[in-house]
């Protein structure tokens, strides 16, 4: 399901033994386009220290009650390496805080979360710093490979805050069409898969969605968003209601109107590469019987 941004906002950090504290915002990567961190203000037990929490963390919410359950302890939080978060993260931030607690860099892997990680899916049956030969292989790997990014840079300039994201400018190929409202994250991978775009200034308050695949550039310089459509076609897509929770079926028509294959579409084709593989056997057979059949047919 489809969660907003601005939802996550206050919802409760619950650690193993306790409350860590609230949410104040999150860390995306705008090249996967994906929630990196967390950003948890911890409150009085912490001196309202400010923390990072990995979704890879994240057990099942409970969004009734607005929870977030994380496999850690307040303990590893209260040890966890300091990490100013009103300052951009540098990589070398990144790599003690995913040493600390044992993640996978991501940035090293093929993965929504490298080496195939997900949500949740950490320290599921593992003891808090033991590990199984599989992981210790892929760790290994993903060392390798960022020592060799720690030599060309040290910044991420990709991990961007979410809310500085919001009220920047979208411009389509012919003009403005608005202003970036909220994001909606994939509560299962935390993909950010569309930004809300309010309208106000160009057609009367309509709100729109716009995927992240169709962004052409992005000014952090200058807080606007170029996308790969005109005004039109953005004005007769369909119409997103915000109190509405948003439908497959929604979304493929969506997809359809601008004349994309869907996420799910892609996302089911790098989970399954023998499906790639028939399909390729499909079209090269097609090709072979077209061109046996000769010009005309």
């Amino acid at each position: 399901m489809l969660r907003r941004a601005k939802d996550l906002e206050n919802c409760a950090i619950r650690a193993t033994d306790g409350l860590i504290g609230h949410v104040k915002d999150l860390y995306f990567d705008d090249r996967a386009w994906r929630i990196r961190y967390l950003v948890v203000e911890t409150g009085a037990w912490l001196s309202s220290r400010k923390v990072l929490i990995s979704p890879l963390a994240i057990g099942q919410p409970d969004w009734t009650e607005k929870i977030l359950p994380v496999s850690i302890t307040k303990e590893q939080v209260r040890s966890s390496p300091d990490i100013d978060t009103d300052k951009p993260v540098s990589r070398q931030h990144e790599r003690q805080y995913l040493d600390y607690y044992q993640y996978p860099f991501y940035w090293a892997g093929e993965g929504l979360f490298a080496q195939g990680g997900y949500p949740g899916s950490t320290l599921v049956g593992l003891s808090s710093r033991g590990f199984d030969a599989d992981y210790r292989a892929a760790q290994m790997q993903d060392d390798r490979a960022a020592a060799q990014a720690e030599r060309r840079e040290d910044v991420d300039p990709h991990l961007r805050c979410a809310k500085a994201i919001m009220d920047y400018h979208i411009e389509a190929t012919d003009g403005s069409i608005g202003h970036v409202r909220d994001l909606l994250v994939d509560e299962d991978t935390w993909t950010v898969r569309y930004l809300i775009v309010n309208t106000s200034a160009w057609w009367f308050g309509h709100q729109v969605l716009i995927a992240p695949q169709w962004i052409q550039d992005m000014s952090w310089l200058n807080t606007t968003v170029s996308v790969k459509l005109t005004r039109q076609a953005v004005k007769d897509s369909p119409a997103y209601d915000p109190a509405t929770p948003l439908s497959r079926n929604y979304e493929v028509n969506l997809y359809r109107h601008h004349g994309r294959s869907g996420y799910w579409v892609d996302e089911v084709k790098t989970a399954n590469p023998e499906s790639r593989a028939a399909g390729a056997s499909s079209q090269g057979a097609a090709q072979v019987r077209n061109e046996a059949a000769g010009p005309g047919t």
